[in-house]
């Protein structure tokens, strides 16, 4: 739950523990047909994205979330021409697909129009044009409809969707059945990727871990890993997984690779910071070791 309180936006990161925000300006507060919207401004973040209560991207540190979701699946594959990214509204995930000198084409499925237009409009320093680069085919659908009926194939799936509250549009969108659909629209190499939820010692069972496992049971090698993302609060996780096996990749290896494909400087993600990423603190090896549960259709795990 999240609320707006004269300057200070209240934001419940779990049940008994809130965080405040002082803001400067309330850019936008309202409803879409599918979920709670604010975009405001505050001194610390910039301009920041908040869905249903919870803070999905700021001007600050958005970099370090796109960065970490986008390169490591697009660098590990050998050749992505093809992408498709699901959610991505703000459009620092397609920005930063884009920026791979490899991609032909990216098909972008966000199932609301509102907030990709607000985003647009208000947060322009996160997609910096991307929306208008020749290579985007943007969708508004839902991402599970859409790839049971459309019929492309695709190098690299990211899955850069909202978080699979209760109620809420995306829930669906990380289950074993949903990731059975993903899995037949990857071309063989392919590598999906996802947004895995929080990852920090108190909230990695919320979804984290479960996500983890539900992908690990499905594709033939699955590997997570986590970055702090300052307005997460927490560790942040992600999970990898392809039904080719994932080389780990040397920082050199990595910094070589991003070198010759990546056509900008990137302000997070290199070889080392890649390293650090996958290398795992204990309470994540643990908690996965430990993870039993499967999210299904029909007993979806929730992000408190």
């Amino acid at each position: 739950m999240e609320e707006i309180t004269g300057k200070w936006v209240i934001e419940t990161v779990m049940p008994d523990l809130a965080i405040m925000l002082k803001v400067d300006d309330v850019l936008f507060s309202g409803h879409t047909g599918y979920q709670r919207v604010e975009v405001v401004h505050s001194q610390v973040y910039g301009r920041s994205l908040l869905l249903d209560g919870k803070t999905q991207s700021t001007e600050r540190d958005e970099h370090i979330y796109h960065e970490s979701l986008v390169h490591p699946a697009m660098l590990t594959h050998p050749d992505p021409r093809t992408v498709f990214i699901g959610g991505g509204g703000e459009g620092g995930t397609l920005r930063e697909t884009l920026a791979h000198r490899t991609v032909e084409q990216v098909v972008m499925v966000d199932l609301d129009r509102q907030v990709v237009e607000l985003c647009r409009e208000h947060l322009p320093q996160h997609h910096q044009g991307a929306f208008d680069d020749a290579r985007t085919t943007l969708v508004h659908d839902d991402a599970r409809k859409f790839l049971e009926t459309d019929r492309s194939q695709y190098d690299v799936m990211i899955m850069d969707l909202v978080d699979p509250l209760e109620g809420g549009p995306a829930y669906l969108l990380y289950t074993e059945e949903y990731y059975n659909i993903a899995r037949a629209r990857l071309k063989p190499g392919g590598i999906l990727v996802t947004q895995s939820g929080p990852a920090g010692y108190l909230s990695l069972h919320e979804c984290f871990t479960t996500i983890f496992n539900t992908l690990d049971s499905i594709f033939s090698h699955a590997l997570t890993y986590q970055a702090h993302v300052p307005s997460f609060i927490t560790l942040w996780g992600f999970t990898v997984a392809s039904d080719s096996p994932l080389p780990q990749l040397t920082p050199e290896e990595i910094d070589r690779r991003a070198g010759e494909r990546v056509a900008k400087r990137l302000r997070h993600y290199d070889g080392e910071s890649h390293a650090a990423m996958f290398t795992l603190p204990r309470h994540i090896r643990e908690g996965i070791a430990g993870e039993n549960r499967i999210n299904r259709d029909d007993a979806p795990v929730f992000m408190v």
